[in-house]
């Protein structure tokens, strides 16, 4: 199995802090998991950086995620947030002098965005080198795929794309196409989200990860979901977030991929440092 490369970064994780009040429609309210758990979890894990990603439980009110992001300080961490389609030029400076380097477009449980606006507040940020972060079901892409081909800026899909064990061959097409556009990220994480063999090493999921790697290990990136909120939630299993990790990495067939994927491909896309 490949090693950690030292400047590992976890792209995707959360933090909720009891200061800051959830929005009055969160479907997910879990409970607290501040920076100083996540400094321990981070120290055990031997990860250097991290993106700490708007959860839809705090809405459009970013301050848990940005407060999290200057705790964890500004050489080590990044934002991704989420904001309203109407946030103009001067919102999104605020924001990116505060770390935020995406804004998230959560569809995973049945919204209805008008997509025209994002549209229109994606050429906004796009000055700025930001990205969309979209997390929906891989049978949502079909739909889509125009409206990303045509976007200002690139994509990020959350969770593996969501291809689930034995994934639909129409919709993996759609997903290649995209992928082959050149302008497609994935994140490598929450197996667990449509594992059907779940805990410890969620085999079933181990082929989607070596397809979408084949595909375009070049904009592969992993992340930990930390602190797993569907499982907070009893939707799934809690994992094990060392597994987690040995998993992504036994994924990566060489140190080469490994450095990419946990380090190269992060640091490109999140401006980090040398």
């Amino acid at each position: 199995m490949p090693a950690l490369p030292p400047l590992a970064c976890d792209s995707h994780m959360h933090v909720f802090d009891g200061r800051f009040a959830f929005a009055p429609q969160a479907h997910l309210r879990p409970p607290p998991a501040t920076v100083q758990d996540y400094r321990q979890v981070q120290q055990r894990l031997g990860l250097a950086r991290v993106v700490v990603v708007q959860p839809s439980s705090y809405g459009t009110d970013n301050r848990c995620t940005l407060d999290a992001v200057a705790r964890l300080g500004p050489q080590a961490a990044r934002a991704v947030v989420v904001v309203e389609p109407g946030a103009d030029e001067a919102e999104l400076g605020r924001l990116h002098a505060q770390g935020a380097r995406g804004v998230r477009l959560n569809l995973a449980r049945g919204a209805a965005p008008d997509l025209s606006a994002w549209a229109r507040l994606l050429q906004r940020a796009r000055p700025l080198g930001w990205h969309l972060q979209l997390h929906c079901g891989l049978s949502a892409l079909e739909d889509l795929a125009p409206w990303l081909e045509g976007l200002p800026v690139p994509t990020v899909l959350d969770h593996l794309a969501r291809v689930p064990p034995q994934a639909d061959a129409r919709a993996l097409a759609t997903l290649r196409r995209l992928l082959d556009g050149g302008r497609l990220w994935v994140k490598l994480s929450a197996p667990y989200l449509d594992s059907r063999a779940g805990p410890p090493g969620y085999g079933d999921m181990q082929d989607a990860a070596h397809w979408l790697l084949a595909q375009a290990p070049e904009r592969m990136l992993w992340g930990s979901d930390w602190p797993h909120p569907a499982a907070t939630a009893g939707e799934v299993p809690m994992p094990h977030d060392a597994a987690l990790l040995h998993g992504a990495l036994a994924w990566c067939d060489t140190q080469a991929l490994a450095d990419r994927v946990l380090q190269g491909n992060p640091a490109a896309l999140y401006g980090f440092g040398p």
